[in-house]
């Protein structure tokens, strides 16, 4: 079966807005996956006249331009970043962590949105009307503009963590379970920033590395 080719439009941001639903904000997130490292989404509102050309699912972009469209995005759009950290995945599972961290990217937005589209088939809870959209990241120009706003903020957090943990190559694998992830790990044992709710990580601290 062929998948569906989508291209982000402004249709769904429109709509809301002609319900009287404005402003609309999209909401993403990145980190769900990796084994190590925060939670972190975005709440973008964009503005109509305004909307920086190119924008797409960040994982369908270079990292050069993914950058490039992130300066574009805090230069013509009102944003809004929100964290859970790994404590907090630990404790709430990975799911309930993201919805927190788009509860608090809304909550960072310095106008409330009226409608928010999300990523996904879950909804956070939000102080408005949410929409939920599967691949919206594809399918939606806001919610495309918050996972690049997201992917960025959390790529740039690893490359930070990289250097106070070395050994794992945060800042090439973001915290995922890539084979340099994996060998590293045997070598070193996990860290404070690894998710020990993670499978692969409650097994290395049931059975520590030995010396």
């Amino acid at each position: 079966m062929t998948k569906p080719n989508f291209t982000a439009d402004f249709e769904f941001e429109a709509a809301a807005i002609a319900r009287g639903l404005a402003p609309v904000c999209g909401i993403d997130e990145a980190g769900r996956g990796p084994w190590a490292g925060p939670v972190v989404a975005a709440a973008v509102i964009l503005t109509p006249d305004n909307i920086p050309p190119g924008l797409a699912d960040s994982k369908t972009l270079s990292k050069d331009r993914r950058e490039a469209l992130y300066d574009k995005i805090l230069g013509t759009a009102v944003i809004g970043v929100g964290r859970a950290d790994v404590g907090e995945i630990d404790r709430l599972n990975i799911l309930a962590a993201t919805m927190l961290a788009m509860s608090r990217a809304v909550a960072a937005l310095e106008r409330r949105p009226s409608h928010a589209l999300v990523d996904g088939n879950r909804p956070p809870e939000l102080p408005c009307g949410v929409e939920c959209l599967v691949k919206g990241d594809a399918r939606c120009l806001s919610i495309a503009a918050a996972s690049i706003i997201a992917k960025v903020t959390r790529d740039r957090e690893m490359a930070t963590l990289a250097k106070r943990f070395p050994g794992f190559g945060w800042e090439r694998n973001m915290g995922y379970g890539t084979a340099e992830h994996r060998d590293a790990l045997a070598r070193l044992g996990p860290t404070e920033m690894h998710r020990s709710s993670f499978a692969p990580i409650r097994r290395l601290l049931e059975n520590p590395v030995s010396g």
